[in-house]
């Protein structure tokens, strides 16, 4: 009998699973990564001693001697719970920092189920109050959606409320949006904006447009120790323009990091900060001029903890 051939099976492959999305996070921190290239502004001299009690309580003390304005103390105390989401999250926290004047900063920060966080927040100045604000955040799988009460005031009948979502749509793009309604005797009015981020390997570019103006920042990673943001805001009710672009230079070697940044309203400006390991100590020095106004000051500081 001759050789019988079969036809060899074919093997099909079932449909390949696409990765859940992301959560987007917090609309808040959509131009985060940008941000924290810019050097913070300093002047005078200041102190900061921190100091852990337990691994729950943390104080601070801050002595702040200024040239251009009155020198202060302020004492911050923090609270971290035992419920920690993330490395860099945990509930219930609870935040306080007054300062010689008799002004009052005070944050609490409440994980009340596994989507849901809220956050007060109170504000005096001396013994008036300023401002109070309670924040409501929902996180689901690839959404988030936040609604914030500003000031609410039922006597007089004014509250400024600000409600945001984000979507992620892709691994890699975010879309929005922020209202803004605001309600006070004989004023009333609304703002909407849209927002969009994508997030590349190595850059994150966003951007916020709506009736008030726009937003758009670009942060790109050019290695481990260089990296440089874009910033670009258009007021259109005071009919303005701001341009500015900022880098931050990073040597682990030496423990030094170095930020830098230059603007369309001629300001340069940039910070050198320095760690003395072992020592728990960091120093840091900022240089900020105004070319068109004519304005310098330079700033110092101490951390200790």
């Amino acid at each position: 009998m001759g050789n019988v051939l079969y036809p060899a099976p074919v093997l099909r492959r079932g449909p390949r699973r696409e990765e859940p999305l992301a959560n987007p996070g917090s609309f808040d921190e959509l131009h985060r990564k940008c941000k924290e290239v810019f050097p913070q502004q300093m002047e005078g001299v200041k102190l900061i001693i921190n100091k852990a009690l337990s691994s729950h309580f943390q104080v601070s003390h801050t002595i702040h001697m200024s040239t251009i304005g009155q020198s202060n103390y302020h004492l911050n105390a923090t609270y971290v719970g035992d419920q920690q989401t993330s490395p860099t999250e945990a509930f219930p926290t609870l935040i306080g920092d007054i300062d010689t004047a008799g002004s009052l900063n005070a944050q609490a920060l409440l994980l009340l189920a596994e989507r849901i966080r809220t956050k007060a927040v109170f504000q005096t100045q001396q013994s008036r109050f300023m401002t109070w604000q309670f924040d409501a955040e929902y996180r689901g799988d690839d959404y988030t959606a936040t609604l914030t009460l500003g000031n609410p005031d039922l006597i007089s009948e004014s509250v400024i409320v600000v409600a945001h979502f984000l979507q992620s749509m892709t691994s890699r793009l975010v879309l929005g949006g922020e209202m803004v309604y605001h309600r006070r005797p004989g004023e009333e009015g609304a703002i909407v904006t849209l927002a969009g981020k994508y997030t590349a390997l190595k850059w994150v570019a966003t951007l916020n447009l709506g009736y008030g103006g726009a937003h758009a920042s670009y942060y790109h990673r050019a290695n481990d120790q260089i990296q440089v943001g874009v910033e670009f805001e258009a007021n259109t009710r005071l009919q303005d323009t701001s341009f500015a672009f900022g880098y931050q230079l990073t040597l682990p070697q030496a423990s030094m990091v170095f930020r830098g940044f230059l603007d369309s309203n001629w300001c340069v400006g940039a910070v050198l900060e320095k760690k003395l390991p072992p020592l728990p100590v960091t120093l840091a020095l900022g240089a900020f001029l105004n070319h068109w106004k004519n304005r310098f000051h330079c700033g110092f500081s101490i951390i200790v903890g």
